[in-house]
């Protein structure tokens, strides 16, 4: 398992203009990468904003965003999704425990911007189908970037029979720590299913306390 950094790492929370190693951003995804950074180490509730029916498993689930690990190349988002309550646990009037096998990595590139999914299991390995995700083809906005899907992604998803995702084009909306009604969003839409859409949306106004460690972390 790579080693990852301590969290916040005595790094400065705000992205400096440009890295020792990479050239500067241009100016919209810079602001993107500051309204990003601006969250580190806080933690957001969220709740499934689409309706798609495909997604009628994700209804009603508790979410939550939290900013895990900052440095000034990489954000890493531990994405923590309630587990729905089994039948037996329901019959207990129990509730579900939580998924914590998602954690998004956003990292500054020579070229833009560039979003990963780290999947892994609760034991903290790694899943068949993780890594995946894309790099910015845009200057995007300072509130909004697309990340279509790259050529590592196809060939994991061809080998994992997953033809459905060849398409995926993912985006990640945000909006600077302190603004008003400030929001963060995570969406996934396909260049060849105009009816494709999962949404995530989170309340960036009312940090709440932070979840413990996705898993692998």
């Amino acid at each position: 398992m790579r080693k990852l950094l301590p969290l916040f790492a005595a790094l400065p929370l705000a992205a400096c203009a440009s890295t020792p190693d990479l050239p500067a951003l241009p100016q919209s995804q810079q602001a993107f990468w500051d309204a990003l950074q601006s969250h580190c180490g806080n933690a957001y509730r969220g709740e499934l904003a689409s309706s798609d029916a495909r997604d009628k498993d994700w209804q009603s689930r508790a979410m939550i965003a939290h900013w895990a690990e900052c440095s000034e190349t990489r954000i890493a988002i531990a994405f923590h999704v309630e587990e729905a309550p089994s039948s037996s646990s329901e019959a207990l009037g129990q509730t579900g425990g939580w998924d914590r096998s998602r954690t998004w990595l956003v990292t500054r590139t020579s070229d833009g911007l560039r979003l990963k999914h780290d999947h892994r299991h609760a034991d903290g390995e790694e899943d068949a189908v993780t890594q995946y995700g894309g790099d910015t083809l845009s200057a995007g906005t300072a509130r909004v970037q697309d990340f279509p899907v790259d050529a590592y992604s196809i060939a994991l998803f061809e080998r994992e029979g997953l033809d459905a995702s060849l398409t995926n084009v993912w985006r990640m909306e945000v909006d600077p720590a302190g603004s008003g009604n400030a929001r963060f969003a995570y969406q996934l839409t396909r260049r060849n299913d105009p009816t494709r859409l999962f949404r995530v949306e989170f309340d960036a106004q009312q940090p709440v306390a932070p979840p413990p460690a996705a898993w692998g972390w």
